[in-house]
Order: structure tokens, then C-alpha cells, then sequence
């Protein structure tokens, strides 16, 4: 049986008007793109890859660089000072971390139930996220100034010795953790919170059926369907702590004798105090490398226990 294909040609007129008006199309997507472009490229890409050049050279950022390799990068091993400023943020961190994280799971339980005035409670527990750094460090510094504050007052009222806090070396990181739980233990609640509301009911119900109790539950069910959550928190919590530098800033500028000098204090202190550009660089990169290594192992240990 013989069969007829039908065949058919495009105009070329047509065709011509087609490529005009796609080109057109284009234009006009780069035209409404090209500002965002623009303001990523020069905000972004260009800070990055200069900064990296810069972490291989001697530089002011006023006189002329000068190529030194790996100089910087090697200063930095050596450098007593950065190795302190290395140890006082992983102090930081060990301590800031987990107990954010710990505290606001528990507190998100705590808070994960209909009770009167649950918003309220909510709301309360979250406000000091959303109050700025800078805020906290001034708050802070009138409260435990060691002469005027009112935490020395109300120590001397109960019969207690006064306490150096900010000034006091063994003091001063201790407190910038305490703080730092004041503030960022509320966004760990929040988050828990939405966390806990996609746990599945049924699962709690035959968890409980089977004779298992509140810590069973918590362990065998809550604990592992919030584990990517948990991930989540883990990764965001630790770029913030090796980032600290504003509560810093405002409190203690990295003291008591360099006891609060952390890795981005340091840099900024290098940059802008020293005019050591170059070596600034090198240890943001140091930095950046760590925050790197960081994020990929906890990538890697979440797809090793959802296996």
C-alpha cells in the first residue's frame, strides 16, 4: 500500500521575522538582567578574584604591590597572633554552636504546643535574633561595664565580688558566647519549630503505641526527621561563629590583652590598622577555605545518614 508524506516550507520572510523578534526577545531579557549583572559582577566576582591576587602580593592599597607568591600564606603559619586569633574562634565556635542548637531544640519543644499566649512566647524567644550586633555589643558594654554597670551593682546587693567581665581576659570570650546565645539561640526555634510541624503525626502515634515514652519518641522519631534541619543549623551556625566580628568590634576591639581577637578581627585589623593588604588577604582566604571544607563535610555526612 503506497503512502503519501505531505511536505511543507517555511516562508523565509516568515523565517527572518522569527530570528528578528527572538533577538529582540533577548535584548530586551539583558536589558531588564544587565543592571543585576552588573551589580554582582562589581560587588561579587570582581572583590573575589581581586582579593585573591592581592592575598599573593605586598600591598597599602595606596603604593605600588609587589608579587611575592606564597609569602603571605607561610607569614601566616608562623604568626603567633593569628594562631590565637585561630583558637579563640574555634573556642568560640565549640561552645557557641551546640549550645545554640541544643537550646533551641529544647525550647522549640518546649514551645510546640497550644497553650495560652503561644505567640506571644514565640515572639519573645525570637526578638533578640532580630536585634543587630552592634545594638547588643552597646547594650552589653553599659550593662557589665565593671564600674558603672548594672551587673556589678546587683552583685555588690547580694554580697558578691565585683567581676572585671569585659575587661577581665578569662571573662571576655565566655561572655561574647553567652551573648551570642542570648541572640542567635532564637533563630534555632524558629527554625525547629517549622521543623517539628512537618513531623509526621502518625509516626508519634504508633511510636506511642508501641510502649515507646516522651525520650523514645524524641529519639527514635522527632530527632530523625529534624536531622536535615539540624544539618541546616549546624552549617549556619558555624559560618556565623567564624564570622563574629561585629559584637567584637563594638565590646572588647580584641581584647583584653588579644583575648578576643577572632580570625575576621584580625583581618580587619590587618587591612585597616596595619595596612597589611595583602597579608589581610591571604588570611580571608584562609578563612574562606575553612567555611569551604566546613560546608562540604556537613554536606557530606547529611547524604552519608540519609543513605
Amino acid at each position: 500500500m503506497a503512502s503519501v508524506v505531505g511536505t511543507f516550507t517555511l516562508d523565509p520572510r516568515a523565517k527572518k521575522a522569527a530570528k528578528r523578534r527572538m533577538r529582540g526577545e533577548g535584548a530586551t531579557g539583558w536589558a531588564f538582567v544587565s543592571p543585576s549583572v552588573v551589580i554582582i559582577l562589581g560587588l561579587s566576582v570582581v572583590p573575589v578574584v581581586w582579593s585573591l591576587l592581592l592575598s599573593f602580593q605586598v600591598s597599602d592599597l595606596v603604593s605600588p604591590s609587589e608579587w611575592i607568591g606564597l609569602a603571605n600564606y607561610k607569614a601566616l603559619i608562623a604568626d603567633p597572633t593569628f594562631g590565637a586569633a585561630v583558637k579563640h574562634t574555634l573556642i568560640y565556635t565549640v561552645l557557641y554552636v551546640p549550645l545554640s542548637v541544643v537550646a533551641g531544640l529544647a525550647i522549640a519543644i518546649a514551645l510546640d504546643r497550644k497553650i495560652k499566649f503561644i505567640g506571644l512566647y514565640r515572639t519573645l524567644v525570637f526578638v533578640p535574633f532580630v536585634v543587630s550586633a552592634a545594638a547588643q555589643g552597646v547594650l552589653f558594654s553599659f550593662v557589665l561595664d565593671p564600674e558603672f554597670g548594672v551587673a556589678n551593682s546587683l552583685l555588690h546587693k547580694v554580697g558578691l565580688p565585683t567581676q572585671g567581665f569585659f575587661s577581665d581576659p578569662g571573662q571576655a570570650l565566655p561572655l561574647l558566647v553567652v551573648i551570642s546565645l542570648w541572640s542567635g539561640t532564637g533563630f534555632c526555634v524558629i527554625v525547629y519549630l517549622a521543623g517539628l510541624q512537618g513531623v509526621s503525626a502518625e509516626l508519634v502515634e504508633a511510636a506511642r503505641i508501641d510502649g515507646a515514652g516522651r525520650f523514645g519518641v524524641l529519639r527514635h522519631v522527632v530527632l530523625p526527621a529534624l536531622s536535615p534541619v539540624t544539618v541546616f543549623l549546624l552549617l549556619f551556625q558555624i559560618i556565623g561563629a567564624l564570622q563574629l566580628f561585629d559584637l567584637v568590634f563594638v565590646t572588647t576591639k580584641g581584647g583584653p590583652l588579644g583575648s578576643t581577637t577572632v580570625i575576621v578581627y584580625f583581618i580587619w585589623e590587618k587591612a585597616f590598622k596595619s595596612f597589611t593588604a595583602g597579608y589581610s588577604a591571604a588570611a580571608a582566604y584562609a578563612l574562606a577555605v575553612a567555611l569551604l571544607v566546613v560546608g562540604i563535610g556537613l554536606q557530606i555526612s547529611r547524604r552519608r545518614a540519609a543513605r
